[in-house]
């Protein structure tokens, strides 16, 4: 008798397997996701001094331009209210640029702790639903190999059957010929 059922059973687990891997590569896929976005996160405070370094650049400029004019005759006053007003409107830019930053970090950090919710439910609901499919498909494995079983038991008897047929139908030519 050949052992129809390890072939059966071997598929089974390929595909069992197959549903495991699935979910480990969302999994992971999910998990990069969010260390990407982490990583966005962590860079908007680069960018927001890299900004900011380059706007106190040209203020600096800005200062050097006015200190070289101070250096003409006459023009003494009029370089110092200028400056003022530069200082003010780069305090001004400064600021704006701070809470611009604020903000869209806030806003950043909301909705990646709002998606990371839904993914750690998604994923929860995920391990449920393979756990449940895994029971199935374990349940028709069992049905599978038992109905291969009783056909190769069938098959057996069957077997049997026609060597005693055979088996008949020589002795009755025995007989016949006797």
């Amino acid at each position: 008798m050949a052992d129809y059922t390890t072939p059966i059973t071997a598929t089974f687990e390929l595909q069992r397997q197959a549903l495991v891997q699935s979910q480990r590569a969302i999994e992971t896929g999910f998990e990069f996701q969010k260390e990407m976005a982490t990583a966005a996160v962590e860079s908007l405070d680069v960018q927001e001094a890299s900004q900011r370094q380059v706007v106190e650049f040209l203020q600096d400029n800005v200062h050097r331009t006015l200190d070289a004019m101070e250096e003409l005759p006459g023009t003494a006053g009029m370089t110092e209210e200028v400056r003022t007003t530069v200082d003010d409107q780069y305090a001004q830019l400064l600021d704006a640029h701070a809470e611009a930053f604020d903000t869209i970090e806030d806003e950043f950090d909301d909705g990646t702790e709002s998606y990371n919710e839904m993914m750690a439910e998604y994923l929860d609901t995920l391990d449920e639903q393979l756990e449940t499919l895994l029971d199935a498909h374990e349940e028709v494995e069992s049905h599978s190999v038992e109905a291969t079983e009783q056909v190769e038991e069938l098959q057996d008897q069957v077997e049997d059957v026609q060597a005693q047929i055979q088996d008949v139908s020589e002795q009755a030519a025995d007989a016949i010929e006797a």
